[in-house]
């Protein structure tokens, strides 16, 4: 009876940890060699064949559950400097981030920054945890130009 009780316990335990854990999204930052292109118009929002893009953000994670997040990032990029901001997204097929335009830049401030891992040299690793509600979010690298070359990914917290 005991062994019961025990077994119980620990499948109520293992049923219930999901909603007490705190999820860890790996992020990768990189690029074509660290080339670009100036005139590029992939930005979130922008009709664009993202499979041209120069520069990329991957997410091993598409949703995850709402509390505490941690985002582990790693700038894969041989020769380039590459950032990761977190900012909150009504729509992420519809929305589009403020942008200064004479900046090559998203507008931070404007787009609700939560928070960043800022500037990681090639090969080099940081993290970020954030406590975040359900919704969606963008994560983008905002060194000039990055974010219109494609660097930028959503995710969903449920």
């Amino acid at each position: 009876m005991q062994f019961l009780r025990i077994g119980l316990a620990l499948a109520t335990l293992a049923v219930a940890a999901p909603a007490f854990a705190d999820a860890t999204v790996n992020v990768k930052l990189g690029d074509k060699n660290g080339d670009m292109n100036a005139d590029a118009k992939m930005g979130m929002g922008m009709p664009a064949n993202m499979s041209m893009a120069m520069m990329k953000i991957l997410i091993d994670k598409k949703v995850v559950p709402a509390g505490k997040v941690t985002f582990d990032v790693t700038n894969t990029s041989k020769a380039a400097v590459h950032e990761m901001i977190v900012v909150p997204v009504a729509d992420p097929k519809k929305t589009t981030l403020p942008y200064i335009s004479n900046e090559n830049r998203v507008d931070e401030d404007a787009a609700g920054h939560l928070g960043e891992v800022s500037e990681l040299d090639p090969g080099k690793s940081g993290s970020l945890t954030l406590d975040l509600k359900p919704g969606f979010y963008a994560v983008f690298c905002n060194i000039p130009d990055h974010f219109m070359n494609g660097m930028w990914a959503t995710i969903k917290v449920q």
